[in-house]
Parts: structure tokens; sequence; C-alpha cells
């Protein structure tokens, strides 16, 4: 009994965590890391003000466990994406798709890109944007060994979405699927 018990508080004290980890994507999407607290991200995922500083001690540790949460998730999709499609036209449609529905989420994108920026200033956060850019090369590579195509890919996927996100112009499907096919398919 006393073991569940434990199980059970564990359980929620990482559902709280996670819930934090979002509220902190939030408060930087809307406020800018500098708008990072643990006041503040604790109000906005509705926990008790001491909540975000119990679970997480210091705010480099609150952002290195949102950078690393948004960048991992994105980065393993594209694995699974990578590892569901053969190559071709339908690996190209997936991955439009998938930087489409990216850029619906603004909150989350634009989060990603703040923390992704704070990883220039900080080699410690370093290890997440990696795993992104590594997963995009491998998608890249069931079309191309060329090692200028996948830099360019991973470039021009990072350089589209914070684009859209500065002009507000996200681009659609068919041209998500051109630029990728001009990048990956030998002409």
């Amino acid at each position: 009994m006393v073991e569940a018990s434990i199980d059970g508080r564990r359980l929620k004290g990482e559902r709280r965590k996670k819930e934090l980890i979002e509220a902190t994507l939030r408060v930087v999407a809307r406020d800018g890391v500098a708008g990072v607290s643990h006041r503040a991200v604790a109000k906005e995922a509705g926990q008790p003000p001491t909540s975000a500083a119990y679970h997480f001690k210091t705010i480099d540790d609150l952002l290195t466990a949102a950078l690393t949460s948004c960048m991992d998730r994105d980065a393993e999709r594209i694995r699974q994406l990578t590892d569901a499609s053969g190559g071709g036209e339908e690996g190209v449609r997936a991955l439009a798709a998938m930087m489409v529905a990216a850029l619906a989420d603004t909150v989350h994108l634009q989060a990603e890109f703040e923390l992704y920026l704070l990883a220039a200033c900080r080699p410690e956060l370093r290890d997440p944007p990696r795993r992104w850019l590594a997963a995009i090369e491998r998608f890249g590579r069931r079309y191309t060994d060329d090692a200028i195509r996948l830099r360019i890919l991973s470039g021009t996927v990072d350089g589209l979405l914070i684009q859209a996100l500065v002009t507000g112009e996200p681009p659609s499907a068919a041209e998500w699927e051109s630029v990728l096919r001009t990048i990956l398919f030998d002409r």
C-alpha cells in the first residue's frame, strides 16, 4: 500500500513538472526568456507559487528542461516520420505537412526559437538543438548523402520556420514541398 502511494506521488510530481514545462513555453512565447520566473511559470501552470522552484531549483534548470522537452519532442517526430517514410515524394509530402502543422502552433514554435537562440550563448544548452538538426539530417539522408545539401536542408527548415514567425506568412504545404524537392532531389 505504501508503495502505491509513493508511485502516485511520483506520477503527480512528473505531471506537475510537465505542466510547468508547458507553462514555461507559453511564458517564453508571450514574454521572452527574460519573462521567465518561478512565480510567473507557476501562475501560468495554475500551480502554487512555490511549485516551480520546488521542481526546478533555478531558472536555468527550468529553461533547460523546456528547451530539451520541445526540441527532443520535435526531433522524435522527425525520426518517426523518417522511419515511416521510404523516401521519395511520400516523405517530402509528410515533412511538408509536419512543417505546416508546426507553424500552426506558434506558441511552441516561438518559444523553441527563443530557447534555441539561448543555446547560442550557453554551450550547455546545445545538445537538444543538435539532436533536432541531426533528425533533420537523418531525414535528408533518405534522399542524398551530399553534405552541402544536408546543411542547406537544416538551414532552410529553420530559416523558413523563423521567417514565418517574423512575417506572419507561413509557407503552404505546396511551397514546403517545392523547397524540399529543390534541395533533396537531383535535377
